[in-house]
């Protein structure tokens, strides 16, 4: 995302952040990535303690804070449990392993402490669509994710760490169920901006979309896999109705706000899936 395109978004969310104040004032709050600073900033100013963090400080332009560096990849240098929210503003879609990532935010954040993520939304009927013709982020417009336009960072002066473009775009199920391997739950999805691409893609595609959702939710429910027919009722209905979410099928961000319910090390002990073991090959 250009910076020119990013600006409408940037002036969306701070307007978010100015009208949760209650919410934000007070708290100890990461940001990360902090890029140039403008969400610091803003948080700052509503009296939060803002705790910044990215891979390239240099870039950070705040007077008066201090943003330290950090690649995701070697966690954030910050005790357990030591933060109230941590906002991750267009990043995640940058990230090779986006469950470490998912885990070290539970990591850093208190119980019942609140993960905001940003990104652009691969579930849209545009995205749909441009995976399905070529692979690319927009078709017609982008290339495939390749070494020349995906790298947006490789300055060697600065930094040894190469920063990916938009190689691991993530939608809406894909996020949910890492975030849920990492301890937490969505809480609330919020809409920005609809793409007229999936707007007028929508009355053509919805119909379908619908029908073979329904109809792949209601196989599975009758699946004997072992699972109680409750829990599959209510996982398999959230998969469902994430799905045929119209906002979601035309928004052109996903903002989704988790709750940290566990530590992510607990996870395990809760999940409800039949194992499968692989058969001996002797």
């Amino acid at each position: 995302m250009t910076e020119s395109s990013q600006l409408p978004f940037k002036n969306f969310f701070n307007n978010y952040i100015l009208s949760h104040k209650d919410q934000f004032s007070g708290k100890t709050i990461v940001d990360f990535p902090a890029g140039s600073g403008e969400t610091s900033r803003v948080l700052r100013h509503i009296g939060a303690h803002v705790l910044p963090f990215d891979l390239f400080p240099e870039y950070f332009k705040v007077d008066g804070l201090e943003c330290k560096r950090a690649n995701i990849m070697d966690g954030i240098p910050l005790p357990d449990a030591s933060a109230d929210i941590l906002i991750c503003q267009e990043g995640i879609e940058h990230f090779s392993d986006q469950l470490f990532a998912l885990r070290e935010f539970n990591r850093v954040l208190k119980n019942g402490g609140l993960l905001v993520i940003t990104t652009p939304n691969h579930s849209n009927l545009r995205s749909k669509v441009s995976y399905l013709l070529s692979e690319s982020e927009r078709f017609g417009s982008l290339m495939p994710p390749n070494e020349i336009d995906s790298v947006w960072m490789a300055d060697a002066d600065i930094s040894n760490e190469v920063y990916c473009g938009h190689i691991f775009l993530i939608g809406i199920q894909k996020l949910r169920v890492l975030s849920k391997l990492a301890g937490f739950k969505i809480v609330r999805i919020n809409h920005e901006s609809i793409k007229p691409t999936s707007a007028l893609l929508f009355p053509f595609l919805y119909p379908l979309i619908f029908f073979i959702n329904w109809f792949t939710y209601k196989k599975n429910l009758r699946k004997d896999n072992g699972i109680p027919f409750e829990l599959k009722q209510e996982v398999y209905g959230e998969l469902f109705k994430l799905a045929i979410n119209p906002r979601l099928l035309v928004d052109g961000s996903l903002f989704v706000e988790f709750a940290k319910e566990m530590d992510s090390e607990f996870v395990s002990r809760g999940l409800k899936s039949v194992q499968r073991r692989f058969e001996d090959p002797t």
